[in-house]
């Protein structure tokens, strides 16, 4: 599940950069899923 909410992020932020589509949005979603993926990583 982890996983699969990391990938649509990251395909939701290739395609908002290929159409500047939400760029604030999508930017700080990916931050927010960076910092919980360094977090479970450090918890494991």
């Amino acid at each position: 599940m982890f996983w699969t909410i990391i990938g649509i992020l990251l395909l939701i932020w290739i395609v908002g950069f290929l159409l500047d589509f939400a760029g604030g949005l999508i930017h700080i979603l990916l931050v927010v899923a960076l910092i919980v993926f360094i977090y479970k990583m450090i918890r494991r």
